[in-house]
């Protein structure tokens, strides 16, 4: 098959990419870095190198493919972030319309049926809610959780402070998803020839804060690791303080206040609470030692 994929190398698109061409399909990644050239070629793939506001490039770097693995860069911008991630929507949509793509996947999150009160997801709601005009494609929703590599934002808190939290209580049951999982997921569905739209929660673990902070803090010699449940205004100002533009902060604050209250993975939990993904917090604790 031929397959174009958007999110360059990063945490899913290099492994993504790398299972796809082991599997013999002909790639094409998506990146805005000119150097990046060099690398996407020494993995196999053929690099389009533009913006992904832009349907005309993106219409021609989906130009003969069978599949298009379709992702927004988070934050677009440090404003207007709703807007920006549903315009680059837009493009993809218009652009796989003019390309005539039959098989899309699209790369979502818990709580994107939600249209706000979710932080920066609320664009990917946006974004599913343009794909489900798209008519005569075979379109998957994968939906993933909370990134286990957002953690390594945490680092410096437990270096600083000796301590991990956000605004959110230790008992949260949150559904977490590893980039690994997350292509292979991908990978799964790009090969998958289904008729109309599907959603598909790719989750990797369901782990609580308090667990978290226990098997993170064993793996790097802080054992009685703990985690803080931090006020809104505490967990935006400290948001601030190490350097995060303000919207970005307070779209997060958002974000954390939905895991709270239980309603970003109310859908899952009720309607699918399949857990699929092979790497366990244990694993990821492994991976977060190293880099800690």
């Amino acid at each position: 098959m031929k397959i174009t994929i958007s999110g360059s190398l990063g945490n899913i698109g290099k492994p993504l990419a790398t299972k796809l061409i082991s599997s013999g399909h002909e790639v094409t990644i998506i990146s805005s870095n000119k150097d990046r050239i060099k690398a996407i070629e020494t993995l196999g793939a053929k690099a389009a190198i533009g913006s992904v506001n832009d349907s005309d490039f993106l219409s021609e770097a989906f130009a003969g493919a069978d599949a298009v693995f379709a992702m927004t860069p988070p934050n677009m911008g440090g404003s207007n972030i709703i807007t920006n991630t549903t315009n680059a929507g837009k493009a993809f949509s218009t652009a796989i319309k003019k390309a005539a793509v039959k098989r899309v996947v699209m790369l979502s999150s818990i709580g994107a049926e939600l249209p706000y009160g979710n932080g920066p997801v609320a664009g990917l709601h946006n974004i599913e809610k343009i794909y489900e005009t798209l008519e005569e494609i075979s379109l998957t929703y994968l939906r993933a959780g909370i990134f286990f590599t957002n953690l390594y934002n945490d680092i410096s808190m437990i270096k600083s402070a000796g301590i991990i939290g956000s605004n959110y209580q230790s008992t949260a049951q949150i559904p977490f998803s590893h980039p690994e999982d997350i292509a292979g997921a991908a990978v799964e569905e790009l090969e998958r020839t289904t008729l109309g739209s599907n959603i598909h929660y790719i989750i990797s673990d369901v782990r609580t804060p308090g667990d978290v902070a226990q098997i993170l803090g064993q793996e790097i010699g802080k054992p009685e690791l703990p985690w803080i449940e931090f006020t809104d205004e505490q967990a935006l100002y400290g948001m601030q303080q190490a350097g995060l533009p303000d919207e970005i902060a307070e779209l997060y604050v958002e974000m954390g206040s939905s895991i709270r209250n239980g309603n970003l993975s109310e859908d899952f939990f009720n309607n699918h609470n399949n857990v699929d993904g092979k790497i366990k917090l244990e694993d990821f604790a492994k991976e977060f030692a190293k880099k800690f």
